[in-house]
């Protein structure tokens, strides 16, 4: 018993966190059909500044985890200057194979610029004491304050993201762009002040997540975000990419079935599992569990 809680206790928050991911991924497509495949490295910048911030904070007495909200402002800064200085020219003049190529480009950008910066470089930087060590004990199995605080984060910021893009003023300007952007425009609606507003929301969702990883696993990469952004953008694809609930029910499956492959079959065989399991829902329902199939207008 105390295996199968451990195992599920991990899988738990290994999902919380490609959930937060993954909310990522979907702030973006949803609105300009864009898989970001430099989100992963969004997270990346975000365990970096976490770096260099908590050690301020524990030095002033101030309680680490509030070294998210500089992540927070640091992500939202870098997604928006991307979407301006890169995604907004390709949107006018290129098409969704240049927008996907430029993606690509953007993470190899991000990450080269990390390595050649001196106090990060290519050696992992330590993040320590995140959160209080300790927990609850079930059976034989222990569910720390960490996993504990990241499962319920990651719930939080789903239905506040949720709540968000249907009851205010943005958030249905975000799903009028989503579904015709022409229109958006004739009903006043700024579609690029949209746009660059969702990227710095799905931005600073990396933020929240590089505290739940590092607090987890307190170790900053430049290519940390590479296998993080890869799992969630599966885990987005699985529930249903544009939808919120989908992300957040795609991350916890795909943390969940990582983490009994590794415990009861085999740890180098986990990705594969979990790619296996895409492939099968995506030939059942290729829109994902809780996407919708929608036909193309001829």
């Amino acid at each position: 018993m105390g295996a199968f809680l451990t195992a599920l206790f991990t899988g738990l928050r290994l999902g919380s966190v490609y959930a937060l991911v993954a909310l990522g991924y979907t702030m973006v497509y949803g609105i300009i059909k864009l898989i970001n495949f430099a989100h992963g490295d969004f997270i990346m910048v975000g365990s970096y500044t976490l770096f260099f911030t908590v050690p301020v904070l524990r030095e002033a007495g101030v309680p680490a985890w509030l070294g998210v909200i500089a992540a927070m402002l640091v992500c939202a800064a870098v997604g928006m200057a991307t979407e301006l200085m890169a995604y907004r020219p390709v949107r006018k003049t290129g098409t969704n194979m240049t927008a996907l190529i430029t993606a690509i480009a953007v993470s190899l950008i991000l990450e080269n610029l990390a390595q050649a910066i001196p106090a990060i470089g290519p050696n992992p930087r330590t993040v320590n004491s995140i959160f209080a060590s300790g927990g609850v004990s079930l059976s034989g199995a222990t569910l720390s304050w960490a996993t504990l605080i990241t499962i319920v984060v990651s719930l939080v910021v789903m239905f506040v993201l949720y709540s968000f893009t249907r009851g205010t003023r943005l958030g249905r300007a975000m799903r009028a762009v989503s579904e015709d952007k022409q229109a958006a425009t004739l009903m006043g609606i700024n579609v690029n002040s949209t746009i660059l507003i969702t990227f710095g929301i799905g931005a600073g969702l990396a933020g929240v997540a590089a505290l739940m990883y590092v607090a987890q696993y307190p170790a900053a990469t430049n290519v940390m975000g590479t296998t993080l952004g890869l799992y969630a953008f599966v885990a987005a694809v699985l529930g249903g990419i544009g939808s919120i609930p989908g992300a957040m029910l795609g991350g916890f499956v795909i943390g969940l079935v990582y983490s009994f492959s590794s415990a009861y079959i085999s740890s180098s065989l986990a990705s594969t599992f979990v790619y296996l399991i895409l492939i099968a829902v995506l030939l059942i329902k290729p829109a994902g569990m809780l996407g919708k199939n929608i036909g193309e207008k001829v």
